[in-house]
């Protein structure tokens, strides 16, 4: 069993910057690709940014030049640095492992962007 605690969100103006943390429990943290949701009310959930095992991203084009999702497998966590943030980045950010095929998931951290 995995568990995530995201951490890091909160209000910002637009054109400021926020970093997200998602800490993992377990062993196996170095093994999973991690990603990054996120769900403004009223929308689906959509994937932000990902990480394999290996370092390698990529990005939801919404989002491309602005965040940047790194890990540190040392410390089991997952970071998302978000730059220049817009209102339409208003949502609640979930941090998603995916680990042999299972995907577990983090309680969400609001973030939200004023005008």
């Amino acid at each position: 069993q995995v568990q995530l605690v995201e951490s890091g969100g909160g209000l910002v103006q637009a054109g400021g910057s926020l970093r997200l943390s998602c800490v993992a429990s377990g062993s196996r943290f170095s093994f999973a690709s991690m990603n990054w949701y996120r769900q403004a009310p009223g929308k689906q959930r959509e994937s932000v940014a990902r990480i394999t095992s290996g370092g390698s991203t990529n990005y939801a084009n919404s989002v491309k030049g602005r965040f940047t999702i790194s890990r540190d497998n040392a410390k089991n966590t997952v970071y998302l640095q978000m730059n220049s943030l817009k209102p339409e980045d208003t949502a609640v950010y979930y941090c998603n492992a995916q680990i042999i095929g299972r995907d577990y998931w983090g309680q969400g951290t609001q973030v939200t962007v004023s005008s």
